[in-house]
């Protein structure tokens, strides 16, 4: 468990967001500078950044759909192209490829990490594929080796979808430091947040101007216009929230896997009588936890149950992306609708108590043996 100590509360809540007095006063700090957008605090927030994924180049922008939209458009990809992606994902890591103007081809996952299979992916290239986008979902990294590898020997870029994965690592190697670019989010319920925003991460100075260039209108230099680019920079008043968050992520990280840890360890007879599957991590990796995800029968009633137990629990993601009104494609990607009909997500964030840890496990333990 955790060192935290608190009274039960009328409900433990899936995600805890974090936010004191520190960001108050980083937010009060750019208000009285006067500089509000695109300043110095971006700058800042970019480096820091930077830090945590083997010093490579960082690029600011206003979310996580515009990091991966540009990521793309960086590198090329765009009418013509196939990109290879999970349909087990929210639908932003398809839409960002149908936006750049190349098409979304879908494969199946891993039944375990409920990340892309690189077999899968083999199986999916065609003439037409350019890129594939790994999405290192809940916070688990994909098998980065594999679709490395793949992607070398065809001559496809890598585009990491690391939304929920800060921090996370496989091999010792920090996820966004594997494709050409990756994308983060900051949204309010990630593992760290600025209040909204994204940040693209570049294997080379190359592809990061690139991508400085489409964020500003397509512009470095005021009025001298490069590309045909967007707005889709990051306020300073967002950045310095991150900033603040930035610094308390590696204790947050620890105390996320600690209470995974805990999960596991207090779940394993439900898992040894085969009620539910419990998350497993990959040899070498080293998950950012950003959900806690079990496999569950009767997924929808031990939901409700919990529900009523006062323990909030969640589904990512109960209809796959090609089985979405906006895409709405007749694929067979059997391990993707298992995991649709099976997953729920229970709270693992570091605003968790030891009586809020105690409550998640007793809860879900009735609840899957009633």
């Amino acid at each position: 468990m955790t060192a935290t100590t608190e009274p039960d509360r009328a409900q433990v809540p899936l995600t805890g967001l974090l936010i004191g007095e520190e960001e108050r006063a980083a937010v009060e700090r750019v208000l009285r500078s006067g500089m509000l957008a695109q300043g110095p605090e971006v700058a800042a927030f970019e480096e820091e950044f930077s830090a945590h994924v083997a010093g490579r180049a960082c690029v600011a922008v206003n979310s996580g759909t515009s990091a991966l939209l540009l990521s793309l458009l960086a590198l090329g990809i765009g009418p013509g192209d196939e990109v290879i992606v999970p349909s087990f994902s929210f639908a932003a890591t398809a839409n960002a490829v149908f936006l750049a103007g190349a098409e979304p081809v879908f494969a199946d996952i891993e039944p375990e990490h409920f990340c892309l299979d690189p077999d899968a992916v083999l199986a999916a290239i065609t003439p037409r594929t350019a890129a594939v986008v790994p999405v290192h979902l809940y916070g688990h990294p994909a098998a980065m080796g594999r679709l490395e590898g793949i992607a070398r020997g065809h001559g496809l870029a890598v585009v990491e979808d690391a939304a929920q994965a800060h921090l996370a690592t496989r091999g010792g190697r920090p996820v966004g430091t594997f494709g050409a670019a990756a994308a983060f989010s900051f949204y309010p319920t990630k593992n760290m947040t600025c209040g909204e925003g994204g940040m693209v991460v570049c294997a080379d100075d190359a592809t990061a101007r690139t991508v400085r260039l489409l964020r500003n209108q397509g512009m470095e230099r005021r009025y001298a216009n490069e590309l045909r680019g967007y707005n889709m920079r990051m306020t300073d008043l967002h950045a310095a929230i991150g900033r603040v968050q930035l610094r308390r992520l590696p204790t947050w990280t620890r105390v996320r896997r600690a209470n995974a840890q805990f999960l596991g360890a207090a779940l394993a007879s439900l898992d040894a009588a085969g009620v539910l599957s419990t998350p497993r991590s990959a040899p070498a990796a080293a998950p950012a936890w950003h959900q806690y995800t079990v496999r569950v029968p009767r997924r929808d009633e031990v939901a409700a149950d919990l529900a009523d137990l006062g323990v909030a629990a969640s589904v990512f993601y109960p209809v796959p992306i090609h089985r979405l009104p906006a895409y709405d494609l007749d694929l067979d990607l059997p391990r993707t609708e298992a995991a649709a009909r099976e997953v729920l997500s229970l709270p693992v964030h570091p605003a968790l108590s030891d009586a809020d840890l105690g409550r998640i496990t007793t809860g879900l333990t009735a609840a899957v043996t009633r």
